[in-house]
C-alpha cells in the first residue's frame, strides 16, 4: 500500500462538522449545495483551507490545510468559521457547532447528491439515513509507517478522556438521551468504527486492509471510520473520537492535546518502548463511560486497574503531557482544557441552559451564538 509517512512529524489537519440552521427558528436547513456554489463570489473565497459537503445537505465540513503548528490551525479554522457564517447570512442562515443539533429529525434530513453518499446509503439503509451527528476530527503528521501504527495503537488508552473532555451532545430528537455524548451510541450504529484493534505492526495493517479490499466489503481503508486510524494518504494518524465542539477554544485545545499525545507516543516508539496490553473489552468500557458520564464520571486508570475520577485523570494527563506541548509551542492552548475541566464540557454547558426553561430553543440559540461569537 503506498504511503506517505515521511514526515514532517506534528504537522496538523483539523476537520469541523458543523450545522446550518435558520437564524429565526434554529432549524436545520439542507443548504450545502448553495454554500458551496457561493464560493465564487464569497468575499471570503481565499480564506486557507475548504468548505465541504458531508452526508446531509444540513451538514457542512471545513477542513484546514495541513499547518506546521497549532497557532496556525487556529487561525484557519477562525476564519473558515467566519467564512462559512458569512456565506450564510447572505441566505438568512447560520452555522452552529455540536455533537447534535438538540431537536431535529433525520427524516427531515435530505441526502447530498454525490455518488459516495448515495452508495453509502444503499449499502448502509437506515443505518446511515439516522446519522444526523456532528464530528471533529484531528490528524497530525507522523515520519514512519511502523510509527504511525504504534501511536494508532497507543492511541487507544486515550480515546475516552478525549471523548470526556468534548462531550457535546446530551440531547437528541428533542429528547435529554441521559448521555452526555449521544453521538457515540448513534455512531456505533455504523460497521467499522469505535474503538479499533491494535495492529502492531504496518505490515500487518496493510495486510489485513487488502484482505477487507480484495474481499469485496470495502473499496479502501477510508471506509475504516474507527476512533482513531492512520491516514496513509495524508501520512497522518486521525484521531476521530471527539464531538464537534461550540466553541472554536475547545477545538483548539484538543487539537494542542492531541498533538502533544501524538508526540509523546512517536517519542515511545523511537526509544523502542512496547505499548501496555490491555483488553479491548476495557478499553471500550471506558469509552461507553465516557459517553455516559463525561467529565463527571471516573474511568478505569488501566495501569493500575483503579477507578478514577475522570477529571483527576485529564489533570494528570495534561500535566504530563504540557512539557510536550511547550516543545511544540502549544501549551498556551491547553487553558482551553483546563477551562472544559473546571467549567464542564458542552455538554453540561446546554444541560445548564436548558434546565432553566426546558426550552430547547434557547439551548439552540446558545450553540449559534458561541460558534462564532
Amino acid at each position: 500500500m503506498e504511503h506517505h509517512f515521511h514526515g514532517p512529524s506534528y504537522t496538523l489537519g483539523v476537520e469541523e462538522e458543523l450545522m446550518i440552521v435558520d437564524k429565526e427558528t434554529y432549524d436545520l436547513v439542507n443548504a450545502i449545495e448553495t454554500l458551496l456554489h457561493d464560493d465564487d463570489t464569497s468575499a471570503g473565497a481565499d480564506v486557507a483551507g475548504q468548505i465541504k459537503p458531508e452526508l446531509m445537505e444540513s451538514v457542512l465540513e471545513i477542513s484546514t490545510e495541513p499547518c506546521a503548528n497549532v497557532d496556525e490551525a487556529a487561525a484557519q479554522l477562525r476564519a473558515l468559521r467566519g467564512e462559512a457564517r458569512d456565506r450564510a447570512a447572505a441566505h438568512d442562515w447560520t452555522i452552529g457547532s455540536a455533537g447534535t443539533h438538540p431537536f431535529a429529525m433525520w427524516e427531515d434530513q435530505r441526502i447530498v447528491g454525490r455518488d459516495r453518499y448515495r452508495d453509502l446509503i444503499s449499502a448502509l439503509r437506515f443505518v446511515a439515513r439516522q446519522e444526523l451527528i456532528f464530528g471533529m476530527h484531528v490528524h497530525v503528521g507522523v515520519d514512519d509507517p511502523d510509527k504511525a501504527i504504534h501511536v494508532a495503537d497507543g492511541m487507544r488508552v486515550h480515546l475516552p478522556v478525549l471523548l470526556a473532555l468534548s462531550c457535546n451532545s446530551p440531547f437528541w430528537r428533542a429528547d435529554q438521551t441521559g448521555m452526555l455524548s449521544t453521538r457515540t451510541p448513534i455512531f456505533r450504529a455504523f460497521p467499522r468504527v469505535g474503538m479499533p484493534p491494535a495492529y502492531d505492526t504496518w505490515e500487518n495493517f496493510e495486510r489485513q486492509i487488502e484482505f477487507m479490499v480484495s474481499s469485496g466489503v470495502i473499496e479502501d481503508y477510508t471506509y475504516l471510520w474507527y476512533d482513531v486510524r492512520p491516514h496513509p494518504q495524508f501520512g497522518t494518524v486521525e484521531i476521530r473520537v471527539c464531538d464537534s465542539q461550540t466553541r472554536v477554544e475547545h477545538t483548539i485545545a484538543l487539537t494542542a492535546l492531541i498533538q502533544a499525545m501524538v508526540k509523546e507516543l512517536c517519542e515511545h516508539f523511537d526509544a523502542g518502548t512496547p505499548l501496555g496490553r490491555y483488553p479491548w473489552q476495557m478499553l471500550d468500557e471506558n469509552k461507553w463511560l465516557a459517553a455516559r458520564h463525561g467529565l463527571d464520571g471516573w474511568l478505569v486508570d488501566l495501569p493500575s486497574s483503579e477507578k478514577v475520577m475522570t477529571k483527576d485523570l485529564a489533570r494528570r494527563l495534561v500535566e504530563r503531557l504540557r512539557p510536550h506541548a511547550e516543545d511544540l509551542g502549544a501549551a498556551g492552548h491547553l487553558d482551553g482544557i483546563e477551562d472544559l475541566i473546571d467549567r464542564g464540557n458542552g455538554a453540561s454547558r446546554q444541560v445548564l441552559v436548558y434546565e432553566a426553561n426546558h426550552d430547547l430553543g434557547e439551548v439552540m440559540a446558545e450553540i449559534v451564538g458561541a460558534t462564532m461569537p
